[in-house]
């Protein structure tokens, strides 16, 4: 049986959530989560345009002009990423089994996005040395990511999470190196599919595959595309590991 997670919209379209009062109600969960007093949760939002700098981002990498938007650093791994309206953000709190290492969670993540993406008729997978979820380059363009992710695990439970593109203005990311990956593109399931997909009708989709793979059962991993480290850097997968 899937796991039982609570699922919790915190906020869509209209009611997109400030990234800090997100933040905030993310180390309240994760303590209720620690301490037992609350089951294992999914936040599910969006946010107002914000630019999220991870602990590896490199000054360059920042926009120079962010349009308006704020850019938070922040303390999961990674490099600096892009939040806004028509973009799903997913922030699981959960425990994770002392047999589960966090590479196998960041992968049954991924592999959840993957399948939801797969129920939309988009075709992604893996590409080993970058973390998230991408299409393989095409007539239509280059190699280019739909979902990203960046977590920290604390206590044995996970913050942060990930974050799926649906019908996000594109233009964003022109503002700035997303992932500090230059040599790729960034897409949506809109900008795939040539039709307009909201937020909304992902999350039923969300909801089954997330359950499905964070119920810790064996699985059949999608076969990864070609790897391609980030420029001048060898295959790794960027975490903040179990700690305080």
């Amino acid at each position: 049986m899937p796991l039982e997670l609570d699922y919790e919209v915190a906020g869509l379209g209209d009611d997109a959530v400030d990234y800090l009062a997100a933040w905030d109600v993310q180390r309240r969960v994760h303590e209720a989560v620690v301490a037992g007093t609350r089951p294992d949760t999914v936040l599910l939002l969006e946010h107002p345009p914000v630019f999220t700098a991870g602990k590896r981002t490199d000054p360059h990498e920042r926009p120079l002009d962010p349009g308006g938007a704020d850019v938070i650093d922040v303390d999961r791994g990674g490099k600096i990423t892009f939040h806004g309206p028509g973009q799903l953000v997913g922030y699981p709190i959960v425990t994770l089994p002392d047999h589960v290492k966090v590479v196998d969670y960041v992968r049954r993540v991924e592999e959840a996005l993957i399948a939801v993406c797969a129920d939309f008729g988009v075709t992604t997978a893996r590409v080993p040395g970058r973390s998230g979820v991408w299409l393989r380059a095409d007539q239509r363009g280059p190699e280019r990511k739909i979902g990203a992710i960046g977590i920290r695990v604390s206590r044995g439970v996970t913050m942060h999470g990930f974050a799926l593109n649906c019908d996000v203005d594109l233009g964003w990311y022109d503002r700035f190196v997303p992932c500090g990956i230059a040599d790729a593109g960034v897409t949506s399931l809109t900008e795939e599919l040539g039709r307009d997909v909201p937020v909304a009708d992902v999350l039923p989709s969300v909801r089954e595959h997330l359950s499905a793979y964070l119920a810790w059962q064996p699985y059949v991993a999608t076969p990864d595309y070609d790897p391609r480290p980030e420029p001048g850097r060898g295959p790794r997968i960027e975490l903040v590991r179990p700690g305080r």
